[in-house]
């Protein structure tokens, strides 16, 4: 098994080169989405967010509300703190069970958008960064996604820094480039985690 960290900064396209990769052949872990999971109405997890900060983060339905819980949080670092003590052992336990769940010879392909942020990668046997220049990603985030130019280079500057991601890449794709140029990088870079994976690696005692 191969266990490949994809990372990328907000806007530079890192869930098309996730989709990509899945065409591929690769066993996906999305950490976002598993941190839906975990707090998923009648979830454990959600019951010690609701315990943490009141039943007021709660929708009429149930469910979480994220936006209020967002807003409280993001403005407060040491609830931002609670919470992610409470969410990132059952992000890390899931991932965990659905790698243990992949095949032998699989490719796992961990998307973890603040792998950079966290000190995440030495968890993995390598890591790819999806780069992208700041103007591209500030164009995508404004036309594509409807932010305001504020709020989009607000978001950007929260996260580490362009220089930062590529330090701690073993490959970086550019996705600074047409689609059909993204897909052929895409394409050798699963040739190359492929060969990876069917190389043997020394064992911790070695």
């Amino acid at each position: 098994m191969l266990k490949v960290g994809l990372t990328g900064g907000i806007g530079a396209g890192k869930s098309e080169v996730s989709r990509l990769l899945v065409a591929c052949g690769a066993v996906l872990i999305d950490a976002d989405r598993i941190a839906r999971e975990v707090v998923a109405p009648g979830t454990p997890g959600l019951a010690s967010v609701v315990e943490a900060f009141g039943e007021e983060i709660l929708a009429a339905d149930g469910s979480l509300d994220r936006p209020r819980l967002g807003a409280i949080v993001f403005a407060d670092p040491e609830k931002l703190a609670v919470l992610n003590s409470i969410v990132h052992p059952l992000v890390g336990a899931r991932s965990r069970e659905l790698e243990e769940a992949a095949a032998e010879d699989a490719v796992v392909l961990h998307d973890v958008p603040l792998l950079t942020e966290n000190g995440l990668a030495p968890l993995y046997d390598l890591v790819i960064v999806v780069d992208a220049a700041p103007e591209t990603q500030l164009d995508r985030l404004v036309r594509l996604r409807g932010m305001t130019e504020e709020d989009a280079r607000a978001r950007m500057a929260a996260q580490a820094t362009r220089e930062q991601r590529r330090e701690i890449a073993d490959i970086v794709i550019d996705n600074d480039v047409p689609l059909e140029r993204l897909e052929q990088r895409v394409r050798d870079v699963w040739a190359e985690l492929v060969r990876r994976s069917r190389t043997p690696r020394p064992s911790p005692t070695e």
